[in-house]
């Protein structure tokens, strides 16, 4: 064997195990992900419909002990939006929320809430699509949810309302719990300023961003359609704003002027609604105690 080859076979000698070194690493690491990534529960979703009752036991343990209940509610919102609009947009915020806070889970939407009466029907309950019931099965619910899950374990459950006409009772409720459970460490916390926030600080946001008080409206004025088109522009009938400075009560819209909605109006909203709810839940829960 000459100079050159015997060269060669010394390079390749000395490659070789440095790259089945390389080979063997890199497999180690890929199989570990891929062990991690099975390990992981249902692509890691703050969703409690989305885990196995063994996932969320084990995540119970870890230390993920709160839980938000959003409620929303299926009304009428004029005829350019959605009769689902409540139920969409508390999952959504309620799964940012739960997201920020690191240790909590949301449980499904309570989209069957007080709406009026039927008979005869006041309120929303004059639109067809309206669900209503009443306030003592509504607090009746609210109960029933917040004793199940303190019997798995969770220490916080946190009320979130999307709509304005229970909130006493997401209050009432709280109250009552929070007496009885008094020498347990669980807590129920109905944060009203969820809703608060889009009557006092997003409008406030919205007047800065020049936005009018005529058009802002109270229900499915700019303030709500603009929310909506941020969270899920599919609910939001774009074609019919157009003719929005027309609706009236009659039509479903009570007050506000929804024609100049927009996605980025509705931003300001989520971001204060987000970050204030977050912080009030840790407020809340640094204040029980240990």
């Amino acid at each position: 064997m000459d100079t050159v080859e015997t060269d060669l076979w010394t390079e390749v000698g000395m490659i070789a195990p440095r790259s089945f070194t390389f080979i063997r690493t890199a497999l180690a690491v890929w199989s570990v992900s891929i062990l991690l990534f099975a390990a992981s529960p249902a692509n890691a979703s703050v969703f409690l419909e989305d885990l196995t009752w063994t996932e969320l036991r084990d995540l119970i343990g870890g230390g993920t002990t709160t839980i938000i209940i959003p409620i929303g509610g299926t009304e009428q919102s004029g005829p350019a939006m959605a009769l689902g609009k409540h139920n969409v947009r508390a999952k959504f915020l309620a799964e940012k929320i739960a997201e920020r806070l690191g240790n909590a889970l949301v449980a499904p939407v309570i989209a069957y809430v007080p709406e009026g009466t039927i008979d005869p029907p006041t309120a929303h309950m004059k639109f067809p699509g309206t669900i209503t019931i009443s306030d003592k099965v509504f607090e009746a619910l609210l109960e029933s949810a917040a004793r199940s899950f303190k019997l798995h374990g969770f220490k916080t459950i946190v009320l979130i309302g999307d709509h304005g006409g229970y909130q006493a009772d997401e209050s009432a409720v709280a109250d009552r719990l929070n007496a009885e459970w008094k020498k347990t460490p669980v807590r129920v916390f109905a944060d009203l300023d969820y809703y608060r926030i889009t009557q006092g600080p997003y409008v406030d946001k919205l007047l800065g961003a020049g936005a009018k008080h005529s058009e802002i409206g109270s229900h499915a004025g700019l303030a709500d359609t603009s929310l909506m088109l941020a969270v899920d522009p599919s609910l939001v009938r774009k074609d019919r704003l157009a003719d929005a400075s027309k609706f009236t009560a009659a039509d479903g819209v009570y007050s506000g002027d929804p024609t100049r909605s927009s996605a980025e109006f509705g931003q300001l909203g989520i971001d204060l609604i987000v970050n204030g709810t977050t912080n009030a839940i840790r407020g809340f829960i640094a204040k029980q105690p240990k």
